[in-house]
C-alpha cells in the first residue's frame, strides 16, 4: 500500500505550544496551564527560526495551541509570519474574554486557514464543569455565530470522558446547528490533569467510534479523531462490511480517508494517511523542547538545540514510533498495524511503554484468534 507522504521524513502537522498561560482551569488539561506565562517561552525571533526551519519539511500544518495562544500579544505577529512562508495555520484559543472580535477579525485578515474550539459538552453545565470555568460554553456559542459572520471555518474539538459520554447524540445535534465543518473528537489519554478514572472504558471507545461512523455519513460536518487510532480499524471494517453487501469493490485504507464532504482532504487538515506519535506528528513546547506529540511526554530533543528536522528525522525514539512492525503484544501482530497502530501515547500513560499494545483497544487480531483454533 503506498501513500503520498513519507512520515519518515516529513511530518504532516506541527503543533506548537505557544504559552502554557490561559484563563481556564481544565479537568484534563495537559499542559497543567498556569495564569502566567513561563519567562523561557521561545521568543519571536526564535519562533521565525523555528518556522523557517520546518517549513520545507513538506508543507506541514502548523497548529499553534496552549495553553491558550492569545495569551501571547504577538500570536499574530508569528502566524503572519509563517503564513507568508506558505505554511497553512490554524489554531486552538481558549474560550476567555481574549477572544474579541478583533482578535477574530485580525485571525481572518491574516489568512487563518481555521478556529478551533473546544466544546466538551451539549449544555453550559456539562462543558462549564469540564472547563473549570463559568459561561465558557456561552463564551464559545457566542463566538462561533461571530466567526460564520467572517465566513470563516470552524472547527469542534470535544474531549469523550466519562463526563459526556451518554450525552453523544445531543453533541453532535449543537455541532451540526452550530455550522462547523469539521468536529474534531479526542479520546481522552491520562496525562498533565487527566486521570485514568474519568476515562471511558475499551467497550465503550468501540461503541463510540461505530457511532462516530454512522454520525459521519449522515451529518453536515466531517469527523475525524485524535488519539483514536482504531478509529481508522473501525472505518475500514464497517467499510469492507457494506462492500461485502453490496457486492462492491473492496475500499482501501486510503480511500476512506479520503471521501470527506467537502471532496477535499488539506481543506480540513485531514492527513493522507494516519498520524501517530512522532508518525506524522510533532510537538514543540512552550520552551522548544520536542516530544512525539503532546500526550506522550517523552522528550526527544530542543529547537533551540537542533533543527526540528533533524530531531524528527534522527530520534531514536521517533525511529521507533515509525516502526509498528516493532510494536509489542496484539498490536505487533495486528493485521491492521500499518494503519493503526493503536495510540502509542495511551499505551505509554497505562503501561510505561510507549511501543506496546493500544490497551483501550478491544480488537483481537486474525493472528491471535488463529493461534487460538490451531490449538
Amino acid at each position: 500500500m503506498k501513500f503520498p507522504m513519507n512520515y519518515d521524513q516529513d511530518p504532516f502537522i506541527v503543533i506548537w505550544e505557544l504559552t502554557r498561560a490561559c484563563e481556564l482551569k481544565c479537568l484534563h488539561c495537559r499542559a497543567e496551564a498556569q495564569y502566567t506565562r513561563d519567562p523561557r517561552e521561545l521568543s519571536f525571533e526564535e519562533g521565525k527560526r523555528f518556522i523557517d526551519d520546518f517549513k520545507n519539511m513538506n508543507n506541514p500544518m502548523l497548529v499553534f495551541t496552549g495553553g491558550d495562544p492569545l495569551m501571547r500579544k504577538d500570536v499574530f505577529g508569528i502566524a503572519s509570519y509563517a503564513i507568508e512562508q506558505g505554511i497553512r495555520v490554524s489554531m486552538t484559543p481558549s474560550a476567555t474574554p481574549n477572544v474579541t472580535m478583533e482578535a477574530m477579525r485580525k485571525a481572518k485578515e491574516i489568512g487563518l486557514s481555521r478556529w478551533a474550539f473546544s466544546l466538551d459538552g451539549p449544555t453550559a453545565a456539562i462543558h462549564d464543569h469540564f472547563r473549570g470555568t463559568d459561561g465558557s460554553f456561552q463564551l464559545t456559542v457566542d463566538a462561533i455565530s461571530y466567526l460564520h459572520e467572517l465566513d470563516m471555518p470552524v472547527q469542534i474539538n470535544t474531549v469523550i470522558s466519562k463526563y459526556n459520554v451518554d450525552h453523544l447524540d445531543e453533541m453532535a445535534a449543537v455541532v451540526e446547528d452550530l455550522g462547523c465543518v469539521l468536529w474534531s473528537v479526542f479520546f481522552l489519554v491520562p496525562t498533565g490533569r487527566g486521570q485514568e478514572n474519568d476515562m471511558i472504558s475499551p467497550t465503550e471507545h468501540e461503541r463510540v467510534m461505530r457511532w462516530l461512523y454512522q454520525i459521519s455519513k449522515t451529518s453536515s460536518f466531517d469527523v475525524k479523531t485524535t488519539a483514536a487510532q482504531h478509529y481508522r480499524r473501525v472505518v475500514l471494517q464497517e467499510k469492507q462490511r457494506e462492500a461485502n453487501r453490496s457486492k462492491e469493490v473492496q475500499p482501501e485504507y486510503q480511500d476512506v480517508l479520503q471521501s470527506g464532504k467537502t471532496g477535499t482532504v488539506d481543506g480540513l487538515g485531514r492527513a493522507p494517511k494516519g498520524v501517530n506519535d512522532g508518525n506524522g506528528f510533532v510537538f514543540v513546547s512552550h520552551i522548544g523542547d520536542v516530544y512525539p506529540s503532546g500526550l506522550l511526554p517523552v522528550k526527544v530533543g530542543n529547537v533551540r538545540e537542533e533543527p526540528l528536522s533533524m530531531i524528527y528525522r534522527e530520534s531514536p525514539v521517533m525511529k521507533a514510533l515509525r516502526s509498528p512492525d516493532e510494536y509489542k503484544g496484539k498490536c505487533g501482530v495486528c493485521e491492521y498495524k500499518q494503519v493503526c497502530g493503536g495510540s502509542r501515547s495511551r499505551a505509554f500513560a497505562i503501561t510505561g511503554d510507549y511501543m506496546e499494545s493500544e490497551p483501550y483497544c478491544v480488537y483481537i487480531p486474525k493472528a491471535w484468534r488463529n493461534k487460538s483454533t490451531a490449538q
